[in-house]
This record gives C-alpha cells, sequence and structure tokens, in this order.
C-alpha cells in the first residue's frame, strides 16, 4: 500500500462529499440540497487524503446505543484496489470496537460484488434475513 495515504477522522466538506459521490456514480442518487447536516450528525466519519486531495471517506450513523450502519464507503476509481477500502473500514471497525455497546446491531449495504470484502469485518448475510429498503421519491417511499 502507498504511504502516501493519510487516514484523517474528520467529516468530509460538502465539497468533498460531493466530489466523491459523483466519482462513483451516486449523483443521481443523493440530496446534496441536506448532504452537510446530514453528514454533521454522523457518529463517526473518516476521510482518506492522497497528497492534497480527498479520495475517500465512510461514516457510521445509528442511535449509538442499539443501532450502527456503515454508510458511504466510497473511493474515487483510480484510487480502489490499493488498500484504502481497508483504511476505512479499519477506521470504522476500530470505532465500533471502542463505542459500540454489546450486542449493538450493525448493518450495512454493499454494492454487489463486493460482499466477500465485508466479510472479513464480520459483515454477512444471516439466514431468515433479509435487507430490504425504499427510497422517498416524488413524496411516496419506492
Amino acid at each position: 500500500m502507498n504511504s502516501e495515504y493519510k487516514t484523517l477522522n474528520r467529516v468530509p466538506t460538502i465539497k468533498e462529499y460531493i466530489n466523491l459521490c459523483n466519482a462513483v456514480g451516486w449523483k443521481d442518487y443523493m440530496n446534496f440540497d441536506v448532504a452537510e447536516e446530514s453528514l454533521a450528525q454522523s457518529l463517526f466519519t473518516v476521510v482518506i487524503q492522497y497528497e492534497d486531495q480527498i479520495i475517500g471517506m465512510g461514516r457510521v450513523i445509528g442511535d449509538g446505543k442499539i443501532y450502527f450502519y456503515i454508510q458511504d464507503v466510497a473511493i474515487i476509481p483510480e484510487h480502489q484496489n490499493k488498500g484504502v477500502g481497508n483504511l476505512i473500514m479499519s477506521a470504522i471497525t476500530g470505532f465500533l470496537k471502542e463505542n459500540a455497546p454489546e450486542k449493538s446491531f450493525v448493518g450495512m449495504f454493499a454494492s454487489q460484488g463486493k460482499e466477500t470484502f465485508y466479510q472479513k469485518y464480520g459483515f454477512n448475510q444471516h439466514e431468515g434475513m433479509t435487507g430490504i429498503f425504499g427510497v422517498k421519491h416524488e413524496g411516496e417511499i419506492k
């Protein structure tokens, strides 16, 4: 891994967040009008810096006691498969080990094909449980 990657436990600026979301193809799925407030309400956020640019991020949201969700793990494509995801997940799992009480539920959605990456951090499909979700669009949950 390139030692020029720096792990910073901080919230990305809205400009950095928009850049990361656009780079990974999330532009059409994000409401950037409320993103800055959402980021500020995160329980934990990590960014990865390369030279003078933020090239990756991840965050934990939830109630801070029972429910923790890993969100917005994003890495600019040219920096993918270079260990940046491991830096992000190591910071996140370190936070969870220190701050999540025993029997906490830690959830996430993984992009298709990325499941095996997250399995090494303890994330697996569980018998009898299915991850489902809806997105509010035009006033309705769809």
